[in-house]
C-alpha cells in the first residue's frame, strides 16, 4: 500500500515550527509522506530528516494583496504534489490553503494553534477574525483544536458544527528530553548566585506573556525573598520597559533576560519556579515543558491553561493581570517544600501520561488514515 501524502502549509514560526518537527519525527515513516511548503521564515535545514520535500513560498502574517500571490503558490504547489491531505497550520496559512485547495481532490485539515479571535485585540480585529474562520470552515473536512478550550470558543463562535472540530492535545518530546545534555547553562553564566530563589518564566517579552506583571510579581517577591532572581528566557518589544520597572525599583541586577536562545529549557533547569502569566493562550506548551523539567508552576487561569494545569493539584493558578496574588503563590511555594513537591510529582504523572509527542503523532496518524483510507 503506498504511502499516504501530507503536504504541509505553514506561515508562522515559532512555537508552530517546533509543533511541526515533533509531529513529523514521530509519524510513521513507513506509511506517511510529508511534504513542506511554508514561508521565508522556516529554515530548510531544520527539516532535513523530518520532511520528504520542503519549498519555501512568500507568505506574510499581514493580510493584504501579497496574499492572492500566496494562493496561486500554495495551489500550484498542491497541483504538483498532488497529496492525498493538505495539512494547514496557523490561521494565516490555514485560510490561504484552505482557499487555494477549493475544486481540487483531496483532502483537507486545518489547524489554528489558538484562535485569533481570542487575542487581546479590537473587538472588530476579532470579529473580522471569526468571520474569517466562518467563511474558510466549509472548505476543510477537519479543524483541529489544541485544548477543549479552543474547541468550546470554536463552537461559541459558531466557526463550524461540532463534528468538523477534533481536540489532539499538544505534546512535548520526552524522549529527546530525557535523552538529552543537562546542565549546559548554568547560574554563574547568569551571575546568579548558586544559593539564590529563581524564579522564571519562558517566552516572548510581548503583552500576550504579560512580562510587565512578571516584573511587578518580582518586586513582591524580591522584598519578601531578599536572595530573589528572576529570569526571562525571550526577547520581545517590551524588553526596555520591563528593565526600566526593574531599575527603577532597585532590583534591576536580580532580574536575567536571556534574549531569544536556541535551547530555552537548558535555561528552565536553573528555575526553582516557573511562570506563565499569559493574558491569552491557546495551549501553553511550555507548561508541559515545565513539568517535564520538575518544575512547579503559577500560571493564569485563562483560555487553555486550566486544561494543563489543576489548581492545587498539578500547579497553581491565579488570575490574569493580578501581580499581587501570582507573588502570593510564588512565596507560598518558597515556604512550603513538601506541597511544591507534590505538585512537581503531578506534573511529572501527567507530562507522561497526557502530553507525550509520540501520543499527538499516534492521533494524527489515526485521523489521517480514517480520512483516506
Amino acid at each position: 500500500m503506498r504511502k499516504i501524502r501530507i503536504l504541509h502549509v505553514v506561515q508562522a514560526a515559532g512555537g508552530v515550527d517546533r509543533y511541526i518537527r515533533m509531529l513529523l519525527k514521530y509519524l510513521d515513516k513507513e506509511e506517511f509522506e510529508n511534504i513542506m511548503v511554508c514561508s521565508q521564515d522556516f529554515h530548510k535545514g531544520d527539516y532535513e530528516r523530518l520532511a520528504d520535500g520542503f519549498e519555501q513560498i512568500e507568505m506574510n502574517r499581514a493580510i493584504g494583496m501579497s496574499d492572492l500571490k500566496s494562493i496561486r503558490e500554495v495551489r500550484r504547489r498542491i497541483k504538483k504534489y498532488n497529496p492525498d491531505i493538505v495539512y494547514a497550520h496557523s490561521s494565516k496559512a490555514g485560510a490561504i490553503a484552505r482557499v487555494a485547495d477549493i475544486g481540487l481532490k483531496n483532502r483537507c485539515v486545518y489547524n489554528p494553534h489558538g484562535w485569533a479571535f481570542n487575542m487581546r485585540c479590537s473587538e472588530k480585529k476579532k470579529m473580522m477574525y471569526a468571520v474569517i474562520e466562518k467563511i474558510a470552515a466549509p472548505f476543510c473536512d477537519k479543524i483541529i483544536c489544541i485544548s477543549d478550550a479552543e474547541k468550546q470558543s470554536a463552537l461559541h463562535k459558531k466557526i463550524c458544527k461540532e463534528e468538523k472540530l477534533q481536540v489532539i492535545f499538544n505534546g512535548v518530546d520526552i524522549k529527546a528530553y530525557e535523552n538529552g545534555t543537562h546542565g549546559k547553562v548554568t547560574r554563574a553564566d547568569l551571575n546568579i548566585p548558586e544559593d539564590a530563589f529563581v524564579v522564571g518564566m519562558v517566552g516572548r517579552i510581548s503583552p500576550q506573556k504579560a512580562p510587565d506583571v512578571f516584573v511587578r510579581m518580582a518586586k513582591l517577591v524580591k522584598d519578601e525573598v531578599p536572595n530573589a532572581h528572576f529570569v526571562i528566557v525571550g526577547s520581545g518589544n517590551q524588553e526596555a520597559e520591563v528593565r526600566q520597572y526593574a531599575e527603577d525599583n532597585g532590583f534591576e541586577d536580580s532580574l536575567h533576560i536571556t534574549g531569544w536562545v536556541n535551547d530555552p529549557m537548558s535555561y528552565v533547569e536553573l528555575f526553582d519556579i516557573a511562570c506563565l502569566l499569559s493574558r491569552w493562550e491557546g495551549f501553553g506548551l511550555v507548561l508541559p515543558e515545565y513539568m517535564m523539567e520538575e518544575k512547579p508552576i503559577v500560571a493564569t487561569c485563562v483560555d487553555a491553561i486550566p486544561n494543563i494545569v489543576r489548581n492545587e493539584e498539578n500547579g497553581l493558578l491565579v488570575e490574569v493581570d493580578n501581580a499581587a496574588e501570582a507573588s502570593e503563590a510564588v512565596i507560598r511555594l518558597y515556604r512550603n517544600a513538601k506541597f511544591k513537591q507534590n505538585l512537581v510529582i503531578q506534573g511529572i504523572k501527567d507530562v507522561h501520561s497526557k502530553f507525550d509527542a509520540q501520543r499527538v503523532a499516534k492521533e494524527h496518524e489515526k485521523l489521517f488514515e480514517e480520512l483516506v483510507r
